[in-house]
């Protein structure tokens, strides 16, 4: 299996830099191809801008995202850095995403990792989203660390639960362009443990990773279980993320 870790810490030494190790020593023991991209280590810029659309524009007065993206993918003119983890993409069966919890969600340049390499043109189009996303047929997975306890993630809890925080990702990010998502491996306030449980923390992970190849992954709903509008049809209970069918509780169970 080739896998892809994207980490996105500044600080390599952190939990979450434990965490990236340990992945990379328990997957290459098992015979695993691994690559990791360290964001902050690359230099990695965020921030999606015209400089990323190099020749020609389509419309020269206007920076149209989304078409810029397909004309640069098609005519070979994708920035370097780009490409690069585009490269990585395409040659990985397991992407990992590293980070600690900011903000409920992703460190910016996560996102912008995601918003610069997760092109239009390169991973997904017209059509090609969900079941039939362009990334099909690969995994992913979130491994976070949090500041605070599991039981603030709890679905009582104040923070939500933490399926429903990472949401944009499970479904956003990954569902969308076609992977099959896995149950994401969370250390909860790492910070404020002792240097046991961090260690039980760093055991728990590495044998997860083990087993990934036969972990069940979550729950989306099929394309089958939406109307022609996109929402789920009369009859269908959502079951996924923080979905709710008001049709589905008027009508019978699926």
């Amino acid at each position: 299996m080739n896998v892809l870790i994207v980490f996105a810490h500044p600080e390599p030494h952190s939990f979450n830099g434990a965490l990236k190790d340990r992945a990379v020593q328990v997957l290459e023991q098992a015979g695993h191809e691994v690559v990791v991209s360290d964001l902050y280590r690359l230099g990695w810029k965020a921030a999606l801008d015209a400089d990323d659309f190099p020749g020609t524009r389509l419309a020269p007065g206007f920076l149209d995202v989304s078409k810029e993206q397909e004309r640069v993918s098609a005519s070979g003119l994708t920035p370097a850095d780009v490409r690069a983890e585009q490269e990585k993409v395409a040659w990985c069966d397991l992407v990992v995403f590293q980070f600690p919890m900011w903000w409920f969600g992703m460190p910016a340049i996560l996102k912008g990792w995601v918003d610069r390499t997760m092109a239009r043109g390169f991973a997904y189009g017209a059509g090609r989203k969900y079941d039939t996303g362009m990334l099909k047929g690969r995994r992913a997975m979130v491994c976070a660390t949090t500041g605070t306890a599991s039981s603030l993630y709890e679905p009582d809890g104040i923070d939500g639960d933490i399926n429903h925080i990472l949401w944009p990702v499970h479904n956003g990010i990954f569902r969308y362009l076609g992977f099959d998502v896995l149950p994401p491996y969370v250390a909860w306030m790492p910070g404020r443990v002792s240097p046991e449980e961090r260690e039980a923390y760093l055991e728990e992970y590495g044998k997860c990773l083990l087993t990934l190849e036969d972990t069940e992954p979550l729950f989306f709903h099929p394309a089958e279980d939406y109307g022609p509008d996109e929402r789920l049809k009369p009859g269908v209970v959502a079951r996924s993320g923080f979905q709710w069918n008001p049709a589905g509780e008027r009508g019978a169970t699926s």
